[in-house]
């Protein structure tokens, strides 16, 4: 049998210790992830996008367009960055989003709420004027855990449905 190793936080008597630094890593790590599935989801549709396009020649300038100064690959996952990045590929994407499900406005807001912090922890600069230290609990991260799932789940079925529209095929 494995030694069991001592946890950090937990809901008995003493001091937690590191709870703020892991905190802080999976909120870092929570928004990297979202921002690689929205990337990732961008540079999908663009590929079925321009299969549709002829003739073939125009298609690798057409993807250049796409993802010319892609916000995604250097900016943070935030609302404004998507936005304007799946708005270049013709629909009015946050507009989508909020119509696809009534709880997606709150979740924009706590996308919001992660970046946020996501740039407060990178940048060692928490403004307690903007930002409560304490606010930053596991219980949070994980509400914004789920927003980034749920809206995950409405963007693929939005972007799918978009492509599906434009191109007359079904894409995934």
């Amino acid at each position: 049998m494995t030694p069991s190793l001592p946890a950090v936080g937990g809901s008995g008597r003493g001091r937690r210790w590191a709870t703020v630094q892991i905190n802080q890593a999976y909120a870092m790590l929570l928004s990297s992830q979202f921002q690689g599935f929205a990337r990732d989801l961008h540079s999908e549709g663009i590929d079925h996008l321009v299969r549709s396009i002829l003739p073939a020649v125009l298609r690798t300038a057409l993807r250049a367009e796409f993802t010319f100064a892609r916000k995604l690959d250097r900016g943070n996952p935030n609302p404004g960055n998507i936005g304007a990045d799946f708005t270049r590929l013709g629909l009015s994407f946050w507009d989508e989003v909020r119509r696809d499900e009534a709880r997606n406005a709150d979740r924009q807001k706590r996308l919001e709420e992660m970046n946020d912090w996501r740039n407060a922890i990178a940048h060692q600069d928490i403004d307690p004027a903007k930002l409560t230290p304490r606010s930053l609990t596991l219980p949070t991260i994980r509400r914004w855990r789920s927003a980034c799932s749920a809206l995950a789940v409405s963007f693929d079925r939005i972007m799918a449905a978009h492509i599906a529209t434009v191109t007359g095929a079904v894409p995934w």
